[in-house]
Formats: structure tokens, sequence, C-alpha cells
């Protein structure tokens, strides 16, 4: 036993688990916390706002694959924070929030205490996996061991634990730290393997699509679709899972032009958003088969399938590969061939996607195939979704389904801050970028050397569209007036620069990355200038 205060005990659970950095701002409810991470020599990155706090943690989570950790005040700190901690529920993250709460003896009185909410705990738990309070300092490190057993099992995703502001110095004699493993998978089931490998056996053109649930199954899904002659196509989450450098690596864009011969869809840790929400792609072929690998079974019931294999994916699929080579698969001749031209047709197509494309054909030409780019709600964000190449998973982050405006900026500085060695681009519209502009003074004082693409064209370019084509052309609330990004950057000590054609935009992509620290491209669009990118993310029924 070790006597320790409710913050020393919390910090002794986190470093249990290998944290070395938090993401945080500090307040009168969790001083007791911060203190405790200065006398354990965390790293704590601060930053200007809250949702900042609570994206980097996602970004160095999504881009590490290690649970990202991250403290705010409560009540509207943790608010601030929430559409983070959405975003990490959508996209199926380990981010770990540690706030406050009011003192222990206005607890559920309602008295109107500081930063106090009706009901703190039951709120974080609609879009956390996972939260608890800890009333004790003798409690903490087993409540931080539950919360990353939480999230690290089964279905990633969120946790939060709070603690009374009180109990933060709070003293007693408290048990080392331990960790939990994570809770075990369920186990494949050999009959589901059996009838999953039978559809496969009488598939001619199989098609295999992959979610964030695959990252750690690559090889063995790599393998299954080269025995198989099988495209493999992510939405978002689940780009370089199968490199868009491999011939069997496909867009949505030169998927979607495969779709209509496909009688077989395999999807491997995926909602399969795509080809089974009637959302994306407009419809199934006839007679299409349907197989799901997937660790939660709330999935085989959003989403029904022929051959229902509840399991983590890369034990699923190595079961499955297994099973297909006892049975066979008679390869389609040609089915290659069809591959590669589907994909040199898509790309020829989406290059009148401009300027769009323009300057993401730059992009990918400069930066190293394991470089980390962040999307944002914009034009240019919209159409990397298929029309930039990624090679490596965890190299492309988005916001997943939540598509949370202004999330793409303070994600990267997250993501920087876990890869360091790597290059890192934001890539955000005017709008969104102003969510997280102040954070550029958060990028200056811990020489985050993101380098930020401000695609500026003066409007929330989407919604003016949407506007102007549905609506008779009248436009609310969509134009805007903006600073000028190179001076504003300049202000806050971060090297810019500005582009107002793609001819130039090489050049200072190319400076930017040499530059070595904090780096801003304000990239001028005119109004109105630029191609919807939706005729590929939603695309008509042939």
């Amino acid at each position: 036993m070790t006597t320790l205060t409710g913050g020393e005990a919390i910090v002794s659970g986190l470093v249990a688990h290998g944290v070395d950095t938090v993401f945080g701002l500090p307040g009168a409810q969790v001083y007791g916390l911060f203190d405790a991470f200065h006398q354990a020599q965390l790293k704590v990155i601060g930053a200007r706002h809250e949702q900042a706090c609570g994206y980097m943690a996602f970004g160095y989570a999504r881009s590490s694959g290690r649970p990202g950790v991250f403290s705010v005040v409560p009540g509207p700190g943790v608010l601030n924070a929430s559409a983070a901690l959405l975003t990490a529920y959508g996209c199926n993250e380990p981010v770990l929030c540690v706030t406050g709460q009011v003192p222990t003896q206005f607890l559920g009185r309602g008295r109107g205490h500081l930063h106090e909410m009706p009901d703190q705990l039951a709120t974080l738990r609609t879009y956390v996996k996972w939260a608890d309070r800890i009333e004790y300092p003798g409690n903490a490190p087993t409540v931080v061991a539950r919360a990353f057993q939480e999230m690290t099992s089964g279905r990633r995703g969120p946790a939060s634990v709070e603690m009374p502001w009180d109990v933060f110095t709070q003293r007693a004699d408290t048990a080392a730290a331990r960790v939990l493993e994570p809770l075990p998978a369920p186990l494949p089931d050999p009959d589901m393997i059996k009838q999953a490998a039978a559809l496969i056996r009488n598939s001619k053109a199989p098609m295999i699509f992959v979610g964030s649930g695959a990252i750690e199954a690559r090889e063995e899904i790599l393998e299954l679709a080269e025995m198989i002659d099988a495209p493999v196509v992510a939405f978002r989450s689940g780009r370089g899972i199968v490199s868009n450098a491999h011939e069997l690596g496909l867009t949505m864009a030169a998927a979607y032009k495969l779709w209509a011969k496909t009688d077989l869809m395999i999807a491997i840790g995926t909602r399969a958003e795509l080809p089974a929400s009637g959302f994306r792609w407009p419809y199934q072929p006839n007679g299409l088969k349907s197989i799901r690998i997937d660790i939660d079974p709330a999935e085989m019931r959003r989403v029904a399938s022929d051959a229902a294999v509840v399991a983590d994916a890369k034990a699923g699929t190595a079961d499955l590969v297994t099973a297909v080579k006892k049975v066979g698969f008679a390869k389609s001749s040609g089915r290659r061939a069809e591959i590669r031209e589907a994909t040199a047709s898509a790309q020829v197509e989406i290059q009148r996607i401009q300027p769009q494309m323009a300057y993401l054909n730059i992009l990918r030409e400069v930066l190293p195939a394991n470089a980390i780019v962040t999307d944002e709600l914009s034009q240019v964000g919209f159409a990397s979704w298929y029309g930039f190449p990624i090679y490596q998973p965890r190299t492309f982050i988005t916001s997943g389904y939540q598509g949370t405006l202004g999330s793409g900026f303070p994600t990267a500085l997250g993501a920087k801050v876990a890869n360091p060695d790597k290059a890192v681009v934001a890539i955000t519209g005017d709008g969104g970028f102003m969510f997280g502009v102040q954070e550029l003074a958060t990028a200056v004082q811990f020489n985050i050397a993101v380098v930020t693409l401000v695609f500026n064209n003066n409007a929330y370019g989407n919604v003016r569209r949407d506007q102007r084509e549905r609506f008779d052309g009248r436009v609310v609330a969509s134009d805007l007036v903006n600073p000028d990004f190179v001076k504003l950057a300049d202000s806050f000590g971060v090297a810019a620069a500005r582009v107002t054609s793609p001819d130039q935009f090489k050049a200072a992509m190319e400076k930017a990355l040499a530059h070595g620290g904090p780096y801003l491209i304000s990239v001028e669009v005119p109004r109105d200038s630029e191609v919807s990118p939706w005729a590929f993310i939603h695309p008509p029924k042939p």
C-alpha cells in the first residue's frame, strides 16, 4: 500500500497502462490531477479550447493504435469536448476523458455549484462506451484499469472517469495499479466459417469491404483477396488496409464500377456503409450473397448476412482463409484485368472534380507513403475520400459518420504528437478551420509541426451549393467573411504562404514540409468554382 492523493492514484493507473502524454486544459476542479501529471513527469499538451483536447486525443489514438487521454473540467468543459468524444465513439477509438465533479458533499444536490450538471455521468454514458465515478482515492487504480479494459475490448470506443473536486487532493492508502487484460473476443463459429467458405467457393465475382475494425487483420485480408481475386475497398476508416498501390486495393470510385457484377459481399470489421446502407451506393446486385466478420454481435442485427461470423477480424479472416483453401476457389478468367481497368477508368473520371483533384494529385506526389492526412468537411476533403491514394492504415483520418466540422486541424495536432517523425497534413476548409483556429497557438507553444491547408472559398461551400441547387438559389448564412489567413498565421508565429492555383502548390508544399515547424498554406479558391465531389460518394444507379 502507498498513500496517494486521488489525482496521484489516477495517474498511477495511467502510467501502468503506458500513458506518457495527456492533452488537457486545467481548471479548479482538476488542479490536483494536473499537479499529479506534473509530479509523474507526464507530457501535458495544453490547448486553448476543450474541444481541441478531445480531438488531439482522438488523433493520437487513431494514428497510433494506442489509447489517447485528455482531461478537462466538468460541466462546460466536458460538453465542449463532447463532439470529440462522440467522434471517437463513431470511429471506435480508445479515447479516455478524465474529468472532475462538484465536491462530494454537493453530489446530486442541485445546489448550483461551479460547473454542476444535472447528471454528468448519465450524460457521458449516452456518447461513450463506458463511464464511472471514482469517489475514493483507493478505488482509482481499479476504475482506471476497467476504463482501459472496456476501451480496448470488443468493439473499441471511448470511456470517461470523473472524480469529485475534493477527492483529487484527498489522501488514502492505495494498492498498486494493475492492468486488466481485454475481455476475450468471441471465437469464430466453425459451422459459420464453413458456410462462408462455401459462399466464396460458389462465387464468381466477390468484393471485400473493410473498416477500422479490420486494421489488425491486414495480412489475412490481403491473403484472402489474392486467393480469390477480390478487390478490397474501404470508405474512410479502413483505407490503407490494402494499399491503393496494390491492384486489389480500390477506392470507392473504382469499386463501384465493379459493383453491378459482384455476387458476394464480404464485409470485415466495417458497418458496410457503402454497399449495405442504401445511403451511399443506391442498389445491390440481384442475387447478391453476403458474409460478415465483426466482433460486435449487434452488427449482425443491423445488417443481416448469409454467413455472420462474430469474431475478431484477424481470427475470423484467418479461419476463413484456411477454410477456403480446403474447399477451393475457381478464379474467374480475366478478373484481375477487369479490376485494373476499373481502377484506371475511375482515375480518369475523377479528374473532372476540379480544382480539388489537381491539388490532391500534387499532395500525393510530394508526401511520403507513410504521411498522415486528416480530412475536413470541405470540398477537397470530400474528394480525398476517393481521390487521394492511401498506402498504409492509420494514415488517413476522418471524423467518420459524425462528420464533425472543425475536427481536422486539432486531430492532426494529436496525430503529430503521436508520430513526430511522420509528415502530418491537415486538409481544412475556411469554415471548419475557424472552429479551432486558436490552436495555432498550441502548435507554436509545443512546436507541433503540422502543415495545415486552408482551402478558402469564403463560404461553407457544400451548404452554399445545396442551398443554391435545392432552394431556388436562396443562400442563407453560408457566405463567410474571413481574415487574411497568412497574416493571421504570422500573428501566431506560424510560417505561412498563399497559393492561388495548383501551379503554385507543389513548391509551397515542399517548402512547408522542409520547414520543420507549424506551417499554414492558404489556398485561395474562387467561390462556387469547385465541381461537386458527390457523384463518386453518392453515385447514380446505372
